[in-house]
């Protein structure tokens, strides 16, 4: 390959973006202030921002708040918490980061936000996790995370929320990553992630203080061709507890709907986990989540039916590339038709793991085509926004199944 190419990756775009700006915001009881800094590391001597953008032909700039609380109009409540994704810590590194890298992290961390209370870790890949999980120990979520998508981790990001022990130091330098970040590391960690020539290394300082964010909002800015502008006030959900999905009814021409089946605690439990990673996933998309871990995710498709298939397609694929992993020590496309044959036996007998899992959408559903998919796999609770002119149709299939359909009563769209 003509080196000319690889190099485009390695090198770092100049950019003459201002050091410092500020943006004011013009009101009749007065002015509100957000001020900003650019952001470098120092990597083998030489101090600099971000290598570039979303390609290596754009140049960019990191920046980070610097200030107090601010409150705008009663949207935006920015609260002072420091060391998250504007300022990451650098711990080892062949080359600075890019955009994409930071975006990485920062997406974590908004699936982070709402699951200090647990183990958790979340694998990015192209602004959206392939793979999150819960368990008792870093070592497991990452396994799990690992799991839910073994394909799509590779030269990812991964991002938990506990201190790195060695074990799991070990399984991750087992597997190719881009970015590794946690809020600190066990003696001897660093070292062994290190065997990873040009792995980016966080630390995420501000990690105990995540959850403050889930009870702020910032304002996010979406620039138009035209050089418009489009604000907002950031996402966060209402739905925090299990206790908070709504059991479906909807009534439509006189006549009254209403689930028969209420979800289980595990259910509600892996509902209220599949709700939350939501809110990082790009829309249309659909999960299915068992154990508090993502089965499979299907993110970014126009049509519902059509995310729903995809997600479902990838179940089955994800748990055929466990099974070689695990037990052959190769890729499932590595093994012999025998072999494949055998194990793809075992997938479509549990039905890719589906069997028992939940399945979670970030918009309505607006026919019953999308959550037949699921139901014909075996999947028993589901949880959707409500809303749709046929969630009578949604809950009759679920009754048809004996699954239980429940509402969150708001949508969880991402652009």
């Amino acid at each position: 390959m003509d080196k000319r190419l690889t190099a485009i990756y390695r090198e770092k775009q100049e950019e003459r973006f201002p050091n410092r700006f500020d943006i004011t915001f013009h009101y009749d009881d007065g002015d509100r202030q957000l001020s900003y800094e650019k952001v470098v590391w120092d990597v083998d001597g030489h101090s600099a921002g971000l290598r570039y953008g979303e390609n290596p032909h754009q140049k960019a700039a990191l920046y980070k708040r610097v200030g107090g609380p601010v409150e705008i109009a009663d949207m935006i409540k920015l609260l002072p918490v420091s060391g998250l994704s504007s300022e990451l810590e650098l711990v080892k590194s062949g080359k600075h980061p890019g955009k994409i890298n930071v975006v990485d992290v920062d997406r974590a961390l908004q699936i982070l936000q709402y699951m200090g209370d647990r183990p958790t870790a979340a694998i990015m890949k192209h602004n959206n996790p392939s793979g999150v999980a819960r368990a008792d120990g870093v070592k497991d979520a990452v396994a799990k995370a690992l799991g839910g998508d073994p394909i799509a981790a590779f030269g990812g990001a991964v991002i938990v929320n506990r201190r790195i022990p060695i074990d799991a130091a070990k399984l991750i330098a087992d597997n190719y990553f881009e970015i590794v970040a946690a809020p600190d590391f066990e003696p001897g960690v660093v070292e062994i992630l290190s065997g990873r020539k040009n792995l980016r290394i966080f630390r995420i300082a501000g990690m105990d203080r995540l959850e403050e964010c889930a009870a702020g909002q910032y304002v996010e800015f979406t620039s138009l061709v035209d050089g418009g502008l489009i604000l907002q006030n950031s996402y966060t959900t209402s739905i925090r507890k299990k206790e908070d999905f709504i059991l479906a009814e909807s009534e439509r021409k006189g006549e009254h709907f209403r689930c028969r089946r209420d979800a289980s605690e595990q259910e509600r439990k892996d509902l209220l986990f599949g709700w939350l990673v939501e809110s990082a996933v790009t829309s249309n998309s659909v999960i299915y989540v068992k154990d508090e871990a993502t089965v499979a995710i299907g993110t970014g498709e126009q049509d519902r039916v059509g995310v729903a298939t995809i997600a479902r397609d990838k179940a089955y694929r994800n748990m055929a590339e466990r099974i070689a992993r695990s037990e052959y020590s190769g890729s499932f496309d590595s093994l012999d038709d025998t072999t494949k044959a055998s194990v793809m036996a075992r997938v479509e007998e549990a039905k890719g793991g589906l069997s028992g899992a939940v399945m979670i959408s970030d918009g309505f559903f607006p026919f019953r085509d999308g959550v037949d998919v699921a139901l014909r796999e075996g999947v028993t609770a589901i949880a959707e926004p409500g809303g749709s002119l046929r969630d009578g149709e949604v809950i009759e299939a679920c009754n048809e199944y004996g699954a239980a359909l429940l509402f969150t009563g708001e949508r969880s769209f991402r652009h």
